[in-house]
């Protein structure tokens, strides 16, 4: 750690925005001219900076000084007060007025700033109003000084205090000392147990009240993340307590009951058991249950579908239905809210073309939407109609850092007459609660997807739980047509979902296994396939064609290993190609990347897939995200970067939704914990034209016969149950 004084010279750069600055900056000991690049809220000409940080060196740039911490010392010379004077950073004072101040008041200048700034209306051309300007404008830099250099003392960063000083202002320093716990609910990259070391560090009892509920709502948050809608009591309060690492439990129902009385948590007593949801979670499942009921119920009178009306359908679709494709169309006509599923090759989206020919012909008017940008493209492709992703069809607006609101609601609902959603089974339960709010009532509600895939990232089995409750109408499409039974990844995919080994390396077909057993051999041999055998075979191009789909982030076949190893392969680092570090990953112009965090603001969510475009020599990224239609292209600062992961090789969860050319996956022991039948069923149907599993048969005949899919936490089943049976 290098650690150095300085006055800066010259401010190269500064981003309004992200802070994100270069400077140079000439250090006291010797005079040399250094570059300082790191996160300044605020930096003039003239300023005296103490800086701590560690040497780097920019391919283009050189050496720079890379800041980890700073300090804005006061100028200790009438020279350096005159220049920082000058430099502008305070409203209503130039370099004339500076050298005035100077000459007045000396090295007291600073004094007289902050202490008795009536003492500037002496001097010429200064008057009240200017006085007030000046003394306002020194105020504000004080105490973002203040701020930061608080921040900083408890280990968060420049580019962290920023954020942090974002959300509060001038009230940065008074929300930490109150209650240090609200940057974990209210500050994206500041988790728990961040928050709990600069609680702990202030001296933060390990039973205070607002650590105990802070520990208690960041485990319903992760039960979250893991896909649960809540949590019995009994877990939480264990997994609480070991979070917390107490011993009663006493304090611990004290802090839950003040959850209740801040209505933070709901606790329902039911189903002989006590369960805690966080407030949005139960309102989400709640509101959907009944939305269904309702929607089920209100429908308006059933529309007749003949014999007649289906020739004519196929007629226009060029399509000859199934029996079970028919079905659809008449349960269609009859019911407020149907569910269509199936596999690959069963016709789902030949169903869909019908549905909406029939519904179409009978004048009223049908919106297709799918969670995913690429979902909602291969929806509008597939049909040759307008599809959007759910989000835009609700008109998301943002709202603050990490917020958002939605401009079609139950008070604005949507004027469509029928809604169908593809890929269904990536919808959580907060998604599928605000699209049904927007459902105008007597709407048809058609839900299509596949019930064996995995589910959705976010909380709920929404899919699963909507169809289990029996309480719906279901169409189970169950035939594959002719054409996709030419395809093993096809008739692979359904044998692998009906617990049966796969035909392996059937001459002339799509789906292909290599056996292959140390971990390293498998790397190299997934490497061999992207770089240049698959392209050889059948001519795909490794960037835009190939697809690497893993089980797990880490291990040498994991997301992060993988994506390291390909990026050199495939986009190997170019004086032509800038590039951009951001923790331990490198970015560089041409890469594949995805978004990993809904971003409301920018218009991007959690899966998206794009390449990046151009990187500056600041860290901005901009990359192009394809979706229907068109490529829409977003700017990423600097700070930004941590919603960004490079995407040559997905996890299998990640690559719900998109479809590939063709898929290469490893399939190992060292992937035990996630070897699950629906996880290898679903990445097998990502594949389009070409599948390669590379690894053993023991793993894969592990992954077939365990079909024991994680429980998910959820009453959505139990509450469309009793929803429906009420009104019997």
């Amino acid at each position: 750690m290098v650690e150095m004084e300085g006055v800066v010279e010259r401010v190269s750069y500064h981003d309004e925005q992200s802070c994100f600055t270069v400077a140079k900056v000439s250090v006291k000991e010797n005079h040399d001219l250094v570059t300082a690049v790191g996160y300044f809220p605020y930096i003039e000409v003239g300023e005296v900076l103490k800086l701590r940080g560690r040497w780097v060196m920019h391919k283009d740039y050189g050496c720079q000084l890379k800041v980890e911490y700073y300090e804005s010392l006061v100028p200790a010379s009438v020279k350096d007060i005159e220049n920082y004077l000058a430099s502008g950073i305070i409203r209503g004072i130039g370099p004339v007025t500076a050298r005035k101040i100077v000459e007045k008041f000396k090295d007291k200048s600073l004094d007289v700033l902050a202490e008795s700034p009536e003492e500037l209306l002496k001097i010429e051309g200064i008057g009240q109003k200017r006085m007030e300007m000046i003394a306002e404008s020194y105020r504000e830099q004080q105490e973002t000084r203040e701020i930061m250099l608080f921040l900083q003392q408890y280990g968060i960063g420049p580019g962290v205090a920023v954020r942090v000083y974002r959300n509060y202002r001038e009230k940065s320093i008074e929300v930490l000392k109150e209650n240090p716990y609200r940057l974990a609910d209210e500050v994206y990259g500041i988790g728990f147990k961040t928050a709990d070391k600069i609680a702990r560090m202030m001296g933060t009892q390990m039973d205070s009240p607002e650590r105990l509920c802070a520990g208690l709502k960041y485990t319903l948050y992760k039960a979250a993340d893991e896909g649960h809608v809540f949590m019995p009591k009994e877990e939480l309060m264990r997994k609480a307590i070991e979070l917390l690492e107490i011993h009663d439990e006493a304090p611990l129902n004290q802090a839950l009951s003040a959850l209740l009385e801040k209505q933070d948590i709901i606790v329902e007593k039911a189903w002989d058991k006590e369960d805690i949801y966080l407030v949005p979670f139960y309102t989400s499942e709640k509101s959907v249950a009944r939305r269904i009921f309702l929607l089920a119920a209100m429908m308006r009178k059933p529309l007749e579908i003949s014999d007649k009306d289906i020739d004519i359908i196929e007629q226009k679709c060029s399509i000859k239905l199934a029996e079970k494709q028919r079905e659809a169309l008449e349960k269609a006509a009859a019911s407020g809210v149907l569910v269509i599923t199936g596999g690959p090759g069963t016709g789902k989206t030949t169903t869909v073309k019908s549905l909406i020919e029939f519904f179409s012909g009978h004048k009223l008017k049908v919106a297709l939407t799918a969670p995913t940008g690429r979902a909602a493209k291969r929806m509008a492709e597939a049909t040759g109609q307008e599809a959007r992703t759910i989000h835009r069809l609700l008109e998301y607006k943002a709202y603050e850092e990490g917020g958002m609101a939605f401009g079609k609601n139950q008070d604005e609902p949507l004027d469509e007459d029928v809604i169908i959603v593809d890929e269904t089974s990536m919808v959580d339960v907060i998604l599928m609660h605000h699209l049904l709010s927007a459902v105008k009532p007597g709407a048809r509600l058609i839900l299509v997807g596949d019930k064996d895939q995995l589910p959705s990232v976010g909380p709920g089995s929404v899919l699963r739980e909507i169809i289990s409750s029996g309480r719906v109408p279901v169409v189970v499409l169950d035939e594959i047509f002719r054409q996709a039974r030419e395809s093993m990844i096809v008739v692979n995919a359904h044998r692998i979902n009906s617990g049966l080994f796969p035909y392996l390396n059937v001459k002339g077909r799509d789906f292909f296994f290599e056996q292959v057993i140390p971990p390293e051999e498998i790397l190299n041999t997934v490497l061999s396939l992207v770089k240049t055998r698959l392209p050889a075979y059948a001519g795909f191009d490794p960037m835009e064609d190939i697809q690497v789909i893993t089980p797990m982030k880490k291990g040498i076949v994991g997301v992060m290993n993988l994506n390291e190893k390909l990026q050199q392969l495939l986009n190997p680092p170019d004086s032509a190609k800038k590039e951009w570090r951001f923790r331990s990953t490198t970015f560089r112009e041409g890469d594949r990347v995805m978004q990993i965090k809904n971003n409301y603001d920018k218009e991007v969510f959690n899966g998206d897939l794009g390449r990046i475009i151009k990187i500056d020599e600041e860290g901005r990224i901009l990359v192009a995200f394809a979706e229907p239609g068109q490529d829409r292209e977003v700017i990423y600062q600097a700070q930004e970067l941590e919603e960004l992961s490079l995407a040559y090789a997905l996890s299998v969860h990640k690559s719900q939704g998109s479809e590939f050319s063709a898929v290469v996956m490893p399939v190992t022991t060292q992937h035990y914990v996630m070897l699950q039948r629906n996880l290898l069923y679903t990445a097998v149907t990502r594949a389009k034209k070409l599948l390669v599993l590379v690894g053993t048969k023991q793993a894969l005949n592990i992954a077939i016969r365990n079909n024991r899919a994680m429980a998910r936490y959820s009453r959505l089943a139990e509450r469309l149950t009793a929803e429906f049976d009420s009104a019997r």
